[in-house]
């Protein structure tokens, strides 16, 4: 039954075929007698030919136009793509410049720190590890004893204070930023010169980002939100007038005498990149109390 029904459909297929080449070939007569001949027969071409040509001229202009829209679409894909590894490019640089931009900034402000503290000689740093955690709690920094750092040493970021050398090896140091829970510092304000203690408070800092100030013997009631904390003269480790930061909240302790609340480190603990170590310590080697 197959190979009868293949058959018939050849067959068909060669009528259809026949018949196709049978129009075109009156066509051709037809148009050749509407050239060149006269009276009813070039009425009769006139009538079945124009159409034809007409619509064939269409079916032609429509497969060029479609030709034409694939055509620009490849070349439109073509400028795509190179647009867009243009723009990757472009991307590219711009990101590369804000890197540029960034560590520019964090230079411009180690220069102006360091020009804060003129008074004392410096080596700067880079922080290439820390502890685990969001917070630069205690870091370790690329220069050692080779470059004249030892313990005690007072380390400098871009606001002031970050902390203390508590371990100098040959090439590396380890510092413990005064944000940490162990970290005290006998300080100071800078408008009443009223003593206090600033103390690390992780806590506190993953919360508001702040750090615990106390005892502040405030007895004018002078010292108020918003005042400068700098390290004190007293302090056996750290040496003196080093910003460490601004008081964000105060109140009167129990005893009605001494103030404590918070203060806002002036160093952003959760991006330092470079440091600066001062290259002096105090003479004596006692821990703040």
């Amino acid at each position: 039954m197959n190979k009868k029904k293949n058959s018939k459909i050849k067959l068909t297929s060669k009528r259809v075929l026949i018949v196709l080449a049978i129009i075109c070939g009156v066509l051709i007569f037809l148009s050749v007698g509407y050239n060149f001949g006269a009276g009813p027969i070039k009425n009769i071409t006139g009538f079945v030919v124009v159409p034809v040509e007409n619509a064939m001229v269409k079916v032609a202009n429509f497969f060029e136009d479609k030709f034409s829209y694939f055509q620009d679409l490849d070349t439109l894909n073509d400028e795509n793509r190179e647009l867009q590894s243009q723009v990757n490019e472009l991307t590219e640089e711009i990101n590369s410049l804000k890197v540029d931009q960034a560590e520019l900034e964090e230079l411009r402000q180690l220069l102006a720190i360091d020009k804060e503290y003129s008074d004392y000689e410096k080596v700067s740093a880079s922080v290439v590890a820390m502890d685990s955690g969001n917070w630069f709690t205690t870091f370790t920094i690329d220069k050692g004893t080779d470059d004249g750092i030892t313990e005690d040493m007072n380390v400098i970021a871009d606001g002031g204070l970050a902390g203390i050398v508590t371990y100098a090896g040959k090439t590396f140091s380890t510092v413990r930023a005064i944000i940490d829970d162990t970290s005290n510092v006998s300080a100071k304000v800078v408008s009443t010169r009223d003593l206090c203690i600033v103390s690390g408070n992780l806590e506190l800092m993953s919360k508001e980002r702040d750090i615990s100030i106390e005892n502040i013997l405030d007895e004018d009631d002078e010292v108020d939100v918003g005042d400068e904390i700098v390290t004190s003269n007293v302090s056996d480790k750290y040496l003196p007038n080093i910003r460490i930061g601004y008081i964000s909240s105060l109140s009167y302790d129990s005893n009605n005498l001494t103030k404590s609340g918070t203060l806002t480190p002036s160093v952003d603990f959760q991006h330092l990149e470079e440091v600066l170590v001062i290259l002096a310590t105090k003479e004596t080697g006692e821990e703040d109390k």
